[in-house]
């Protein structure tokens, strides 16, 4: 019997073949789209995971206020609370610290290789996290002063091997590191991501206690990054309210300033998508942009489902005669149910097929625009085939149920008669599926179009910073005799090519987080409790000048003013901060800025240091004419490769056996937008899948209707009525279904865009466009689809639709 359900569900594929094709073609469409975004967001949520402590192990975020105001969200703040909690917290089995060590230039023998990725890290980093090593001793690795753990592929660049414990690493040619051990290559699903790992011991070795302050125990220098491991079956939440007491007594020396921390816990396995803190140790992503495509999976396969309904039911009156024989002849309701459900699995077991396909197709380019490792061992998974088969069991049921109950309904002394017609609640339901789809169609294009502007309103605006034609050069890591003198010969040297504009140096450039921080600044003489926070960057004398900051009030720093070096120039945000209106009132004005005292000497606008994301800093601009950090170039746009071959000779004359690691300002800054041109790639290429599923489920139900209308067509034809007068009266059904679309999926996209908007500063506003452009696309394109049938339906000869069977 299943034999011959099987044969006949092929012929009944093979007879029909444009409903076949549509529906395999469909239902594949579905999948493979429904499947890919599964694997990404899979690939998101996996984030940490591996780890066997996965569920004890928590990021200790600090929250610093300034007179009772949240300044700063910290992922990395101050260096004592891990030995503090650990001490006086009971739940606390044990802590690690990693701290930043910065760009280093790693050499072996004749090897050399730039190390991006380098932290100083506490010894129980191996216990807490589940980070094999190939080589050495976990327990010991990161104890002893000048250890250092490297990764699999820093050992194979720099010694072409693995089996390097107890060799010597040289880092910036005057650093030398005993390798205690070699660490497997870390996974893509980790927030964590190191070249090298040196022993935290060695940074306390390099910073010894001195005047009374203590790096390890102090709670007022950021920079650490402090994960705890809890006891097993401890409560974070009551974790948390111990650490109130402890943070307060520390806070205590700080209390005339009005500084203040509140401590709280992250699960590690959430930092990936719910953090954007100040020194996150990698971008981490976005958890409503990741549930937003794992809603545009469902919204897809559940519009390919319905289409599969639609076109079944639409096809089901041709089959009404093969039903009203069968069951004359004697065939129970359950025998055709079981025929029909075989059909649905036969069809669904087709398109899980074409679908795997697909995707095969489909993974590599999904890969390079998602920008994750997804790569073909993805097949490997037995997560992909569980969610192959659970869509393929999922789909089978719930595109083939409705369409066996209702062909297997008919009744054979009707169909026989010719007089079977559609159920008035079997139409309701249609046109109800319908309504979803392209109301699921208007939203996602509402969510896309939202995105695209989105993205395009943060790249066009004036970013109040000129950094077109700039060239940013890495810090120099080797170290010289003299390093203003080497710098200053650099500059004198290289601005000897007329296409460079000029050379200065920074502690920050545009398009990173500002890294200095400084807090209990205020003016001379003001009460402590007004002390502040404020973003620091330090700069030569052609900083301001060379990114061309507008002037406001006062003047910029100049080498003609020998004085410069004990003088500030402030941003509007943080002239504002310090208490002054006008810019012109902070000019002269003397602050206090760690026990030294400086003078205001200008004030330059507001600009963004950071994407659009961000907030305008209060950012202060100190002159500091020997100041270490990377070297930005302004060059003209004519001969870059002549004018980048100059620049590298100079520099390896005055920094010989340096790196010379450079990138161009303008794709840096941009590199911010990355993840969320992606995501809007992402969500655009899916909406129009979802689109194109859509219609295809409309011409399920414009043919379905068409069947049922034909005679109706054929007499209005034979008493007069023209090709458009047939048109308009198919057009007006299908216009209402449209409408009422929008009408539900208007005020579910509003609400959408408006948590999205919410997580940037600087955004577009939520204007009628919007709204209209989707619902005309999608108006448009549902006229399209049913002209193509409705067309071909009024020029039928009214003769071939009256005749009867």
């Amino acid at each position: 019997m299943l034999k011959n359900y099987f044969l006949i569900a092929f012929r009944n594929l093979s007879k029909n073949k444009a409903f076949s094709f549509i529906n395999i073609f469909g239902l594949a469409i579905g999948m493979a789209a429904c499947l890919l975004i599964l694997q990404y967001v899979s690939f998101e949520l996996s984030y940490d995971n591996f780890h066997v402590n996965k569920d004890r192990v928590y990021r200790v975020n600090q929250d610093r206020y300034d007179k009772g105001k949240l300044s700063t969200q910290w992922a990395g703040g101050a260096f004592a609370p891990g030995n503090a909690f650990k001490a006086d917290v009971p739940e606390v089995e044990d802590f690690v610290k990693l701290v930043p060590a910065g760009n280093a230039l790693a050499n072996y023998k004749d090897q050399k290789i730039v190390i991006k990725k380098d932290y100083y890290c506490g010894e129980s980093f191996f216990k807490i996290f589940s980070y094999p090593l190939i080589s050495g001793d976990p327990k010991t690795a990161l104890v002893e002063p000048n250890s250092v753990v490297i990764s699999e592929e820093v050992a194979q660049k720099l010694f072409h091997n693995t089996e390097v414990v107890g060799q010597t690493l040289t880092l910036n040619t005057t650093k030398l590191l005993k390798i205690t051990g070699v660490m497997k290559n870390m996974p893509a699903n980790t927030h964590l991501s190191f070249d090298i790992l040196q022993s935290y011991s060695t940074l306390l070795k390099e910073n010894p206690p001195r005047d009374g302050y203590n790096l390890d125990n102090a709670w007022y220098s950021d920079g650490c990054t402090t994960y705890l491991l809890l006891k097993a079956g401890a409560n974070p939440k009551a974790v948390e309210t111990k650490f109130l007491p402890i943070v307060k007594k520390a806070y205590q020396q700080f209390a005339s300033s009005g500084a203040s921390a509140i401590y709280t816990l992250q699960p590690m396995p959430s930092i990936h998508l719910y953090s954007n803190r100040m020194f996150e140790i990698q971008p981490n992503g976005d958890g409503k942009s990741v549930y937003l495509l794992l809603g545009i999976a469902i919204f897809v396969i559940i519009i390919a489902w319905i289409n599969y309904i639609n076109l079944a039911t639409a096809r089901g009156i041709g089959r009404a005669k093969e039903v009203g024989v069968r069951k004359t002849l004697g065939s129970a309701k359950t025998q055709l149910v079981t025929q029909f459900m075989l059909e649905a699995m036969f069809l669904n077991g087709l398109a899980v097929l074409f679908a795997i396909a697909f995707i095969a197709i489909c993974l590599p380019i999904l890969a390079n625009i998602a920008g994750v490792q997804i790569g073909f061992a993805l097949f490997a998974k037995p997560g992909f085939w569980a969610a192959v088969i659970g869509i393929f069991i999922v789909g089978t049921f719930f595109s083939g149920f409705y369409p066996a109950i209702v062909l297997s309904s008919f009744k054979p002394i009707e169909v026989m008669k010719g007089k079977l017609t559609a159920s008035p609640k079997g139409i309701v339901l249609r046109k109800g599926m319908v309504i979803f789809q392209f109301a699921a169609s208007i939203f996602l294009l509402i969510g896309a179009l939202t995105v695209y502007r989105q993205i395009q309103f943060m790249q066009s605006q004036k970013l109040g910073v000129t950094i077109d034609q700039t060239l940013v050069i890495k810090a120099p890591l080797v170290k010289v005799d003299s390093f203003y003198r080497s710098m200053s010969a650099f500059k004198q040297e290289s601005l000897k090519q007329p296409a460079i504009k000029s050379i200065t140096v920074s502690t920050s450039v545009p398009g990173e987080a500002v890294g200095w921080n400084a807090g209990g600044i205020k003016l001379t003489g003001a009460a402590d409790a007004t002390a502040d926070q404020y973003r620091i960057i330090g700069g030569d004398y052609d900083y301001l000048t060379a990114y061309d900051l507008k002037l406001l009030a006062g003047r910029k720093f100049s080498k003609e003013f020998t004085t410069d070096p004990k003088t500030l120039v402030f941003s509007k945000t943080a002239t504002r901060r310090i208490g002054f209106d006008t810019p012109q009132q902070a000019l002269g004005k003397r602050v206090d800025f760690w026990g030294d005292v400086y003078t205001i000497i200008g004030v330059v606008d507001d600009f963004h240091q950071q994407s659009l994301r961000d907030t305008y800093d209060a950012i202060i601009f100190r002159c500091i004419p020997d100041v270490r950090g990377d070297v930005s170039v302004k060059i003209s746009s004519t001969n870059v490769a002549q004018t980048i071959t100059a620049l590298k000779s100079n520099w390896d004359s005055f920094f010989p056996g340096d790196q010379f690691d450079y990138f161009f300002l303008d794709e840096h800054f941009n590199d911010q937008y990355k993840a969320d041109q992606r995501f809007g790639q992402v969500f655009g290429i899916f909406t129009v899948i979802a689109i194109f599923v859509a219609c295809l489920g409309l011409f399920g139900l414009v043919s379905f209707t068409i069947v049922q209308r034909t005679k109706e067509i054929g007499i209005r034809k034979v008493l007069g009525a023209s090709v458009n007068g047939i048109l308009q009266l198919l057009y007006k059904d299908f216009a209402l279904l449209i409408v009422i679309s929008f009408l539900v999926s208007a005020p579910l996209g509003w609400y959408a865009i408006s948590k999205w908007l919410e997580s940037y500063a600087f955004r577009i506003s939520i204007n009628p466009v919007l709204f209209i452009v989707p619902f005309l696309v999608v108006l448009v394109i549902a006229f399209a689809t049913v002209s193509w049938l409705s067309i071909k339906a009024a020029l039928t000869n009214p003769v071939k639709s009256l005749k009867t069977e």
